[in-house]
């Protein structure tokens, strides 16, 4: 099981409580060498292992934890007027995939609504999941279909926000081979792509991979920008954007046009939190509902706050991201139900999907899975 160990660290520059977080070994130690050289690269993040492999023991910790435990509330208030410490934790490093909560934070949109928010910055492996299933973090970032296995597997855990309304997943292909749609893909050249991943299967199982070479994923752009035939998974606020400053003109084809549109960059939080406190996660979704309008508004502030916690984004590239990342938070469902909005159908076809891949074994409550907090 991994081992995580945080720890707060004060700034001194106004930018609030941060939390830096290592953990132990996930995938061996070339991997995390890898993620440190490829700070942006997001294929590791979509494997299935990440926290779920322990969801079974995960499980029996937080049946004994709830009968044992007597460790205080994280989330409890100290008065009735002083504000509520949370903790989120972030499945990523600080990116504008996160910029509504550290645009929430800075801009004192948490503050005005009572909540004291501390960010965790996560990384490869980073358990989030498992982290807030037993109390260690109030509430956290995990991917919609993340949320319906651990779900299925027993994870006691609920969304709450869905900030990518369209899952970022991608393919990228060179535009000069003019293929005209994602099966197309699938009949010739080379294609990186991590084949454990659910979108992965899901794919297979839809589009006849015959002709297409399947190489490993490495997380960088270099074998794309090498070989004109060359394709990749991607996530679209990063490698299509590195390609391109390197010279490259990358078409990118959505996973979610193909079927799979599993919510992205979900918060969640523990049922029993949900039921013992509905008015802080009230006021923490609106919260991060504002901190986000704040950000999609004028990313420039907090984007120089990112690049001050991740160097390894320019000004350029975190403008870059945040440009390409809009029209997939805000939707036509958002403008009419408000950001971070759920639909119940969604989950339901996410449940559904999950299923037929075999990656669980039977659906699990779709009521269960997440609340909608009126705001």
């Amino acid at each position: 099981m991994t081992v995580v160990f945080c720890q707060s660290v004060s700034k001194n520059d106004g930018e609030g409580r941060d939390a830096v977080c290592a953990h132990g070994p996930v995938r061996g130690d070339a991997e995390r060498a890898h993620v440190r050289a490829q700070p942006n690269s997001r294929g590791r993040r979509w494997v299935l292992a990440l926290g779920l492999s322990f969801v079974a023991s995960l499980c029996a910790g937080c049946a004994k934890k709830s009968a044992t435990s007597s460790a205080p509330n994280p989330a409890a208030s100290t008065t009735a007027t002083s504000p509520s410490k949370v903790t989120l934790a972030l499945n990523w490093v600080p990116e504008p995939e996160f910029g509504g909560f550290y645009a929430g934070r800075e801009g004192k949109d948490y503050a005005k609504h009572g909540v004291d928010i501390e960010i965790l910055g996560g990384g490869a492996g980073f358990p989030v999941l498992q982290m807030v299933a037993t109390g260690r973090a109030d509430f956290g970032t995990v991917g919609g279909d993340e949320l319906v296995i651990g779900r299925a597997r027993g994870a006691d855990v609920v969304a709450v926000f869905a900030t990518y309304q369209t899952n970022p997943q991608g393919i990228m292909v060179h535009a000069a081979r003019k293929l005209g749609s994602l099966p197309e893909v699938f009949r010739s050249g080379t294609l990186a792509l991590e084949t454990g991943l659910a979108y992965a299967a899901y794919l297979k199982g839809k589009f006849p991979w015959q002709g297409v070479k399947i190489v490993p994923y490495d997380g960088g752009v270099a074998h794309f920008i090498a070989d004109p035939e060359f394709g990749q998974q991607c996530y679209v606020t990063s490698e299509p954007l590195a390609a391109k400053r390197k010279g490259a003109d990358p078409q990118v084809f959505l996973v979610a046009d193909a079927g799979y549109n599993p919510y992205a960059t979900v918060v969640i939080t523990r049922r029993a939190l949900l039921q013992k406190k509905p008015e802080l996660v009230r006021e923490f979704v609106q919260a991060t509902a504002e901190g986000w309008r704040r950000y999609l508004d004028d990313p420039t502030p907090t984007n120089a706050l990112l690049g001050r916690l991740n160097s390894a984004m320019d000004a350029a590239s975190l403008a870059d991201a945040a440009t390409a990342q809009k029209p997939l938070i805000e939707t036509a469902d958002t403008r009419q139900s408000g950001l971070g909005s759920m639909q119940k159908t969604r989950w339901e076809t996410l449940a559904s999907q999950l299923l037929d891949l075999k990656l669980i074994e039977q659906k699990p409550n779709v009521d269960e899975l997440f609340v909608n907090s009126k705001r």
